[in-house]
């Protein structure tokens, strides 16, 4: 056996050598958020005018479905959704901040596993989108929302909406590393995202869309997790058919599926920026 062998660490101190420089770098990027708070703000106010918009402008306009009080029921777990998949988009902006200004390349020189820089932005944004996700709710409140399904169900709600947050950051890692411009990341995250997720039951009910947009709406992981979420906060949702435990299932299986596609593509691309 080679002496390069016998140095060679095994993958169990790569992995957490890679789990403490992730953290390394998610602590940079939180203390970034403390110093310039104004950003957080900022980021406050978009998921606060969404709520306030499809509340008091669309949600006297819009059927709703059966085994919901008020629109504002069906709306709050879907618009949750919403917006951790929105507030994922920072990630890409963060990214693309970070090349545009050299940081990427700092990090690149540095001995540390290829990982970090991507692992460490993920967790921030997630540790971010969980104090707006705390805003959301406390705004829901104030609009006529409530969990009505138990605390345990209320906690499994948030342990979703992280992990949709958390896969779509990973989405926006590859955005951000493939496209590299700062405003071309911005344009193409928010119009990648906009569609997709009007094309769900997150806003409104499926079934008074057109036909062919039903057939996407249906499909839709993000039509998805809005009906779980449902589940969780109200004990009710929106379907043709199956059961919680199907939908419980595939929501999973989509969060997993994008984990595994884009977590190792965005580390791909990372380590072959020049």
């Amino acid at each position: 056996m080679s002496a390069v062998a016998l140095d060679r660490p095994s993958i169990a101190t790569r992995a957490m050598l890679s789990f403490f420089d992730s953290l390394i770098v998610g602590r940079r990027n939180l203390i970034q958020i403390v110093r310039i708070p104004a950003v957080l703000v900022f980021e406050l106010v978009q998921p606060v005018m969404f709520v306030l918009l499809f509340v008091y402008v669309f949600g006297g306009n819009i059927i709703v479905p059966e085994g919901f009080s008020s629109y504002t029921m069906y709306l709050m777990p879907g618009i949750i959704i919403q917006n951790a998949i929105f507030g994922a988009t920072t990630t890409a902006i963060g990214i693309a901040e970070d090349l545009k200004s050299g940081l990427v390349d700092r990090f690149r020189s540095l001995p540390m596993a290829r990982s970090a820089m991507l692992a460490g932005r993920a967790t921030s944004d997630l540790v971010k989108n969980f104090i707006l996700l705390l805003v959301v709710i406390g705004i829901g409140y104030l609009v006529g929302f409530s969990f009505q399904n138990g605390f345990l169900n209320a906690l499994a709600m948030i342990v979703l909406v992280m992990a949709v947050s958390f896969a779509f950051s990973w989405v926006m890692a590859t955005i951000a590393l493939a496209v590299k411009k700062l405003e071309a990341v911005q344009a193409a995250a928010f119009t990648g995202i906009f569609p997709v997720v009007f094309m769900s039951s997150a806003l409104v009910p499926v079934q008074g869309m057109d036909q062919w947009v039903q057939a996407i709406a249906r499909n839709n992981p993000i039509t998805h997790w809005a009906n779980l979420a449902r589940v969780f906060t109200v004990g009710q949702y929106p379907t043709s058919g199956g059961s919680t435990e199907m939908l419980i299932l595939i929501s999973l299986v989509w969060i997993i599926g994008l984990l595994a596609i884009f977590m190792p593509l965005s580390i791909r691309l990372y380590s072959k920026l020049t």
